[in-house]
């Protein structure tokens, strides 16, 4: 499946959901007091949120101004060009003059953290590198467990502890065994927590620092995992975990589950934090780099 099929298909049900009436409403007629109404009140069911949705809908029609736009047909041209530029990520997130690359994976129970970690793996060892994944959660062993499965699934070794260990000294040990063995990159999966969770931050922040000390520079991308489903809550997880570590952005996952997939639009807008990736089901195969054109045009198809 290629990239602009595998955006269709995990889209579906946000295409049924907010975005249908969206389509339905910039298909034909004149910009009038009631379309940009109408507009607004579908964004925000569609979790961009209200102050995004605000400055999207008021730039949109002064540009519509600008350039003589009077009927809903242009502005649907208008409006795409409008997203994807909003939505378009700047260069990507550091990469290492030499390897290993580190790459932490962070976030709040059940956002799915584990099997995009494998994913991520997989994608890796796709573009022909050699990649080890680290099992951070020491505190639940079946999430030890988990990860042991898809790092089968995805063939790629996995470093672990027994379970209450130290997650701190365990990503020093897998920093160790990284250069031992000439590894291109790092997966690092950490135990979920809540975002307000203070004790629990800073315990995240500990990581942080013991990996930069054995590895300079390192983690070189730190990256949140987002349930898409969680809407706006998205929207404070991803604003606090950026206030505890530099994020590099965000890999937004069940995104085919949810009917309102705006929350994309706001992260991007409220917290200029890119979504880097996506998953869209539940196999090794079901992940994808995040390309703002290919998604807005699947989104408006």
């Amino acid at each position: 499946m290629n990239k602009i099929d595998r955006f269709r298909s995990s889209l579906v049900r946000s295409r049924s959901g907010f975005l249908d009436r969206l389509n339905h409403l910039i298909r034909g007629g004149e910009l009038d007091f009631d379309f940009y109404e109408q507009l607004e009140e579908i964004l925000i069911s569609g979790d961009v949120g209200v102050e995004t949705t605000l400055k999207l809908v008021h730039e949109l029609k002064e540009e519509a101004i600008a350039q003589k736009v009077t009927n809903r047909e242009s502005f649907r041209s208008l409006m795409i060009q409008k997203i994807s530029a909003l939505l378009a990520a700047p260069p990507g997130p550091a990469v290492p003059t030499e390897p290993p690359l580190f790459i932490l994976l962070v976030g709040v129970n059940g956002s799915g953290k584990t099997t995009s970690a494998a994913k991520l793996a997989g994608f890796y060892k796709d573009l022909g590198k050699k990649v080890i994944m680290v099992a951070g959660d020491t505190f639940r062993a079946a999430a030890t467990e988990q990860l042991e499965i898809w790092s089968v699934r995805a063939g790629v070794e996995l470093i672990r502890q027994h379970s209450g260990s130290d997650s701190s000294a365990l990503f020093f040990d897998a920093i160790n065994a990284a250069k031992a063995r000439g590894i291109d990159v790092v997966i690092g999966d950490t135990a979920g927590r809540l975002h307000n969770k203070y004790n629990l931050m800073e315990e995240l922040n500990k990581i942080y620092r013991v990996i930069g000390r054995n590895l300079p520079g390192a983690p070189h991308q730190v990256i949140l995992v987002v349930d898409a489903t969680t809407g706006q809550n998205a929207v404070a997880q991803a604003r606090s975990f950026n206030q505890a570590l530099p994020l590099s952005g965000l890999i937004l996952t069940k995104l085919d589950g949810t009917a309102r997939g705006g929350i994309v639009l706001a992260i991007k807008d409220l917290l200029d934090l890119p979504v880097l990736y996506i998953g869209t089901g539940e196999q090794l195969e079901d992940f994808a780099p995040f390309d703002a054109e290919t998604f807005t045009a699947a989104l408006f198809e």
